[in-house]
């Protein structure tokens, strides 16, 4: 990584550091992280995901997300609400997700509390695209040491105290920023990355759901 937080690849592409050689990783910094996102199964999704990557890396979890995806039915919210003690039984034996029973206990949770946030914002959408910063929350351009100087900025304590009294859990501040940047509601690839100006333009086009 260079002294900014760059890193250009052997294929010419400068990137974000974090995304490193991984084509993997690379695929989802480019395509993926930081596009703005309106669908709630991939807003679930990710939420639930970022709760599973707490003391983990980012990497682990989404080389596993395929087996993820298959062991939450697709993150449909009304299944995953309706799980039952012997779904999380089953979640425990399997290896191909990360298997930490208080992880899984809360995704179950945190499906039947979604389905109600849907029913009180009209969607999940919605709801955390309320949470969509003022621009000058985080310095412009963005720089690495700034990112990690702050994993939290006050609309994500904001967000995580929301999502924590209406019942959810394994959303903490730093969680619900990481959520943030994925998702598109920031756009944090540092100064210098390929894929920032892509992404500034997606947020451009993009319009938030009332």
């Amino acid at each position: 990584m260079t002294q900014n937080g760059l890193l250009t690849g052997e294929d010419g592409v400068c990137r974000c550091g974090w995304a490193g050689p991984d084509p993997l990783y690379r695929h989802y910094h480019d395509e993926e992280w930081g596009q703005p996102v309106a669908d709630d199964t991939r807003l679930f999704e990710k939420i639930v995901l970022e709760g599973f990557q707490s003391g983990l890396s980012w990497l682990t979890i989404l080389k596993k997300r395929e087996n993820f995806r298959a062991a939450f039915a697709g993150f449909d919210l009304q299944k995953v609400a309706a799980f039952e003690e012997e779904d999380v039984q089953r979640l425990l034996q399997d290896a191909g997700i990360v298997r930490h029973q208080g992880k899984i206990r809360s995704a179950i949770n945190n499906a039947a509390r979604a389905l109600e946030l849907q029913d009180e914002a009209g969607s999940l959408a919605a709801f955390f695209w309320s949470f969509e910063p003022p621009a000058n929350e985080r310095p412009d351009p963005v720089t690495w040491d700034a990112l990690i100087a702050n994993p939290a900025t006050p609309t994500s304590r904001r967000l995580a105290k929301e999502l924590k009294k209406r019942g959810w859990s394994f959303v903490g501040p730093t969680t619900a920023y990481a959520f943030m940047q994925a998702m598109g509601l920031v756009n944090d690839h540092v100064e210098g990355c390929g894929a920032r100006a892509r992404c500034e333009e997606a947020r451009k086009r993009f319009v938030p759901p009332a």
